[in-house]
């Protein structure tokens, strides 16, 4: 064994799905290469995850886990490895064919591979099942099913600005037109005005506090002891952690979202990528470490038991996988199938944070809706690339 292994550093986010599974698979990687390798891994919090330019992460770490939004900035400032000049053509023909949705296609922008999808999420549909039959509740199938549970105040719904910009892409999507279509304008203002109409009917019929919370807080909102009436979260970015036995008190229910003009909604696309830095001065190991995470042996088994939600099929499919989960993989597949990719383009980020406030503050009522479509436009004209 190796006195002086080489140290490659990686930055990841904080929670057990984004830590735990690199954890295992750097652990089993520094055993199968008899000690030579490590890697130390540090957190950020899922702020920091959404928002911190990969350009600054290139600088500081070996590997960096990213948000797929980030591939046209990253492709523009030189600061990630092209993957796909560095991995064999067998296993990038493997990650594209068994992708979960379109994770893989989302890291590759400008003709480059630009992260491997070791990470899928959409959001989807959550429930507490003992609630739902303690009260005589039904998972809703539809829209109008939707609205009418939560008027009766059993319907939590996680509305954190950057949550609302995601669920208004879906209901624009649901109304006939993707966001983003044009250089002229964010989306048709009848198309904005409906969707946005929605989601205002959604939020007040919805319980209080919605506003202010994450994904992760909504499912911990749920799970609260005094919790005994809300019971339903129409859309939220999936976690299986919380399907999985021990990981808190009641395992909670997942599966697809309900429909809307007579089709499930299509959702939009979530999840991370395993990066490597352009200048990092240990690439080989960097490479073969990425391959080696996003193995489908590894995204099937240690990934997976460790708290991973994989972007290989493989894992999504595997009975143990679902078993252990409530079937949490196999229910929500169809949602992550049909999932839509945001934007990509140097700049996105910086519409995203803005269009996000400014569709919270519509949903709250704190600006009109014309007003609310005028400035997203704007402000989606100024983040174009010149």
């Amino acid at each position: 064994m190796s006195s002086s292994p080489t140290i490659l550093h990686g930055i990841t986010w904080n929670h057990t799905r984004g830590y735990l599974p690199l954890v295992a698979a750097t652990q089993r990687f520094h055993e199968l290469h008899d000690g030579a390798v490590d890697i130390r891994w540090e957190k950020r919090s899922l702020r920091e995850f959404e928002a911190t330019p990969v350009d600054e992460l290139a600088a500081a770490y070996d590997l960096m886990i990213i948000d797929h939004p980030f591939v046209g900035y990253a492709a523009a400032s030189g600061a990630l490895l092209p993957l796909d000049r560095h991995l064999d053509s067998a296993f990038l023909e493997d990650q594209s064919k068994n992708s979960v949705g379109a994770s893989h296609a989302s890291y590759v922008w400008g003709g480059h591979l630009w992260a491997l999808a070791v990470d899928a999420a959409t959001p989807v549909a959550c429930w507490r099942q003992d609630v739902m039959e303690k009260l005589g509740l039904t998972v809703p199938e539809t829209w109008k099913d939707l609205i009418e549970l939560a008027k009766r105040g059993h319907v939590e719904l996680p509305a954190a600005p950057i949550n609302c910009l995601m669920n208004f892409f879906s209901l624009c999507l649901a109304h006939g037109e993707a966001a983003a279509g044009s250089v002229e304008r964010f989306i048709s203002p009848d198309v904005g005005e409906a969707a946005l109409d929605n989601l205002i009917t959604l939020g007040a019929a919805c319980v209080r506090g919605g506003m202010e919370r994450n994904p992760i807080q909504s499912y911990e909102f749920l799970l609260a002891p005094e919790n005994s009436t809300v019971a339903y979260i129409p859309f939220t970015y999936g976690y299986s952690n919380y399907a999985r036995r021990g990981y808190s008190a009641v395992p909670l229910m997942f599966g697809d979202v309900v429909s809307h003009s007579g089709s499930p909604l299509r959702t939009t696309l979530g999840g991370t990528g395993l990066a490597i830095s352009a200048t990092t001065a240990k690439r080989d190991w960097a490479v073969r470490f990425a391959r080696y995470a996003a193995d489908p042996e590894t995204q099937t088994t240690l990934a997976c038991a460790a708290g991973g939600q994989p972007g290989h099929r493989r894992a999504w499919l595997d009975p143990e996988n679902n078993a252990a989960s409530g079937n949490y993989f196999a229910a929500t597949l169809p949602a992550l199938d049909r999932a839509w990719v945001r934007p990509r383009y140097n700049g996105y980020m910086a519409f995203q944070d803005t269009a996000g406030e400014v569709i919270h503050s519509a949903i709250a009522g704190r600006i009109g809706v014309p007003a609310a479509l005028a400035e997203i436009d704007r402000t989606y004209r100024a983040s174009l690339p010149q």
